[in-house]
């Protein structure tokens, strides 16, 4: 009875501490404003994770406290510690949590990822363009409308962006829709969003870029669908010529046509 007291103890201890940081930690809004049909599953994917930190952290705290406490020298020995072998459950149990751990998250992960990439039906595809240090956009319908600096969207209809860059590595991030996605080279990356507030926003760049990346930002305006629709035809002019042939270029591996879901 006595070998297992401490481990009741320290098990105790770690839920305990676990409760408490995770009663403090999850008191904080750490995404801000949720403008998107994705931002509460992945606010509550965060969560989850914050309570999953916080019992790691807990248990590696409780164990270095008793660790400290229990194998401290007395006052005045030096003598050499002793001699201590393997201890295969104690082994087995920091490889076994662990795991257990990372393959839950994992799964957990996987499946707020699936549904949040579920295609809806009539889906709006908006070409995004990256440069060092701007935005612009293209659009479905009058003749692949474009705009600089300014997003526009409807609200309530999934969008899917499709992404360009045309010099280094960008990522288009919009805080309250949660979503973030590389602009790479070459290649066509998509992020798949569903606004459902209306309102003003900003696209910001979160991969460092150059001198400029702190100002690469634009204007992320969620409208009505009348709205959105008026604003695209109010629109004169087109996508350049150089930005269609790198979308040919990046979508050879990823075909999907310019202006496929109409506004």
């Amino acid at each position: 009875m006595s070998g297992r007291l401490p481990i009741a103890k320290m098990i105790a201890a770690t839920v305990v501490l676990t409760a408490v940081i995770s009663a403090v930690m999850l008191q904080i809004r750490w995404n801000g404003q949720e403008a998107s049909t994705a931002a509460s599953e992945i606010d509550t994917l965060l969560d989850v994770m914050i309570v999953l930190s916080s019992f790691v952290f807990s248990l590696v705290v409780v164990m270095l406290a008793y660790a400290l406490y229990k194998f401290r020298a007395k006052p005045g020995d030096e003598s050499d510690g002793e001699p201590i072998h393997g201890n295969t459950r104690l082994e087995v149990a920091w490889t076994l949590i662990p795991t257990v751990i990372v393959l839950f998250a994992a799964g957990y992960s996987w499946v707020v990822l699936n549904d949040i990439e579920k295609e809806e039906p009539n889906p709006l595809t908006v070409d995004v363009f990256s440069q060092q240090f701007a935005w612009s956009f293209g659009y479905p319908g009058k003749d692949l409308a474009y705009s600089e600096g300014e997003l526009h969207v409807p609200v309530n209809r999934q969008v899917h962006f499709k992404m360009h860059s045309l010099d280094v590595i960008h990522s288009f991030w919009v805080p309250e829709w949660r979503i973030k996605k590389d602009n790479v080279p070459g290649i066509t990356t998509t992020a798949i969003v569903t606004p459902d507030k209306v309102g003003n926003y900003q696209l910001i760049c979160t991969e460092l870029c150059g001198f400029g990346h702190s100002a690469m930002r634009a204007k992320v305006v969620v409208e009505s669908p009348e709205d959105f629709r008026k604003w695209v035809a109010g629109l004169d002019r087109q996508i350049p010529d150089n930005y269609l042939e790198v979308i040919k270029q990046d979508t050879e591996s990823n075909p999907v046509p310019v202006g496929a879901g109409g506004a």
